[in-house]
């Protein structure tokens, strides 16, 4: 324990952002370093507790409680606190090989299972976290390793963060490791599907190229099932590890449906990238909110996404729709206790940037849309709603009736579902004959992660279906570490 009475001395700082005002005017990250001497006081409220339930990495209620990673929490905070900064590094790295992108994405449910969190404030684990990985980097102490050469080759499909974890435990012991990716970037999810004001792209980039120097290589522009044989690419390596997401979105079975300007989340958010990428100041890609009444249909971060985006473009209003209603203000004790995750109500980044242009919070609750009304060029021009109560049905299950006399018509230029995924695409799939579960997702059980194809496994969210960065990371380690047994033998990989 950094300091007994640490916990009672120091109270929780929240992360450093960039003020809204300032923030919707670029897509620049909305996170700003913290002062370490800060950071390193923030270490000093850990507890050390005897069960650290923040590294527990277990589900509660159907959600992850404590790091899935199990990240050695407790340790590089005392470390942090003690100024032992790169022995901090050496510790958050033995368990979590990419802690700039959890620093940056991951909601932390670490936080949410910290045992001073059941009194007071969590520890601010996320921003100790986030500091010990960008000092690693500007002094030097990230650099690429592998170990001596297996002699087998390993191919990676997805370069999400499955795939990247996969293909950085797989080379760490020495097998000869290809990651084979679509886009014309390595990085998937992180690069196309989250905003760069969350995930600035070079971060990404920097990560790479420690992994290229490290001996990994990304061939780009290959949809294996289309550009490459499925099995012809199962024949040239000694195994084969699935990494490809779960990139099926959910669609929205309405009339109207069809209409000019209705936009599936995703396909909005990721050619926003492509054009930053690109550094053309004069499109938003194909899809773009300025001087348009914008409507998001779904919560959760995507939707959350595609509201701070679409203020960046210029939209004239942005709404978001959710069908279910409002998380209360604080955690209900009876119904979500602790160390589950904290179900309440939060205004993350996108709300936050759209109270401040409109004065007024986007998220609109207990809506069903029932109709999309479009003009007489096939264009969308409203969204008619109709508010929900919720009750329980003679089974016990919670179902929605609609309220009578609730009909509503909000005008829209431009509707984004933001509705989640159902599993993977089918191309990959299907080319090998791979069995499916009852959600769609790839058959690989959890531990062995092998599919019903020889030599083939599967992790991450092609596996487990739509989850968190912060799990892909880790079915990307465990999967590699039982391909290293499948060739080996054994596994260095803890």
């Amino acid at each position: 324990m950094g300091k007994a009475t640490g916990f009672l001395e120091y109270r929780r700082v929240e992360p450093n952002y960039r003020p809204a005002s300032e923030r919707i005017e670029d897509c620049g990250e909305i996170r700003m370093p913290q002062d370490l001497a800060t950071v390193s006081i923030q270490g000093a409220s850990c507890m050390s507790c005897g069960v650290p339930f923040c590294q527990g990495g277990i589900l509660l209620n159907g959600m992850a409680s404590g790091c899935p990673l199990h990240n050695l929490i407790p340790e590089w905070n005392e470390l942090v606190y003690r100024g032992q900064w790169e022995e901090a590094y050496q510790r958050l790295i033995r368990t979590n090989p990419f802690p700039e992108f959890t620093a940056r994405v991951c909601p932390a449910p670490c936080e949410g299972a910290c045992t001073v969190g059941f009194i007071l404030d969590p520890v601010a684990i996320n921003s100790i976290e986030y500091a010990i990985i960008e000092k690693a980097f500007a002094e030097g102490w990230v650099r690429p390793s592998r170990g001596r050469s297996s002699g087998y080759r390993v191919a990676v499909v997805g370069s999400g963060p499955a795939g990247l974890s996969a293909a950085h435990y797989l080379n760490f012991v020495g097998h000869d490791v290809t990651v084979l990716e679509r886009e014309d970037r390595p990085g998937g999810l992180l690069m196309y599907g989250i905003p760069a004001m969350k995930l600035d792209k070079s971060v990404i980039d920097r990560r790479i190229g420690i992994m290229q120097a490290a001996g990994i290589k990304f061939l780009l522009n290959t949809e294996v099932g289309i550009d490459l044989p499925a099995l012809e690419l199962v024949e040239g390596y000694d195994a084969v590890v699935l990494c490809a997401g779960a990139g099926k979105a959910r669609d929205l079975d309405v009339e109207g449906r069809e209409l000019k300007g209705v936009h599936q989340a995703l396909d909005y958010l990721v050619g926003s990238t492509r054009s930053l990428l690109a550094q053309d100041a004069h499109s938003c890609g194909q899809i773009d909110a300025r001087d348009k009444d914008v409507v998001v249909i779904g919560g959760g971060d995507t939707g959350t996404d595609c509201v701070a985006t679409a203020i960046r473009q210029g939209c004239r209003s942005v709404r978001q729709f959710e069908i279910l209603p409002p998380l209360p203000d604080r955690r209900i004790k009876s119904t979500n206790p602790w160390p589950e995750w904290p179900r309440k109500l939060k205004v993350d980044y996108g709300q936050a940037e759209a109270i401040h242009v409109q004065g007024r919070d986007p998220r609109q609750y207990l809506l069903a849309t029932r109709k999309i009304i479009g003009n007489a060029r096939g264009e969308v021009q409203a969204v008619h709603t109709v508010g929900v109560n919720w009750f329980k049905n003679q089974a016990g299950i919670l179902e929605p009736r609609d309220v009578p006399g609730s009909e509503k018509q909000w005008p829209a230029d431009l509707v984004l579902l933001a509705l989640g995924f159902m599993g993977p695409e089918d191309t990959l799939p299907d080319a090998l004959q791979l069995s499916r579960d009852e959600k769609n997702n790839v058959r690989a059980g959890y531990g062995s992660f092998e599919t019903s194809h020889d030599k083939v496994f599967a992790a991450g969210d092609m596996r487990r279906g739509q989850s968190l960065v912060v799990w892909a990371i880790q079915e990307g380690k465990l999967a590699a570490r039982e391909v290293d047994k499948y060739l080996t033998g054994r596994s260095l990989i803890k």
